[in-house]
């Protein structure tokens, strides 16, 4: 565990909190990774949000829930000129 002293700068209409390269660094976080705040009084809390793995999203799958087909109607566009083609 790594303590630090930060600053709360302005930010347009709003307040930032500036990480340094080795804060970041030591939690694994870029510009663009979401991030989890939880404010009370007195306190900030900032905790990654790591993104899940193609595993990870792959066990959650449900064929019952998700399998089937998508579209049920007829086919429009260029789906119904491929078909009319073939």
């Amino acid at each position: 565990m790594s303590t630090s002293a930060a600053q709360i700068s302005a930010w347009g209409n709003g307040l930032a909190l500036r990480l340094t390269k080795p804060m970041a660094k030591i939690v694994g976080v870029t510009e663009g990774s979401p991030v989890r705040v939880t404010v009370k009084p007195g306190r900030i809390v900032i905790e990654t949000e790591a993104e899940p793995t193609l595993d990870q999203m792959l066990a959650s799958f449900d064929p019952k829930k998700h399998g089937g087909e998508v579209m049920a109607g007829r086919a429009t566009g260029v789906e119904a000129f491929a078909d009319s083609v073939a």
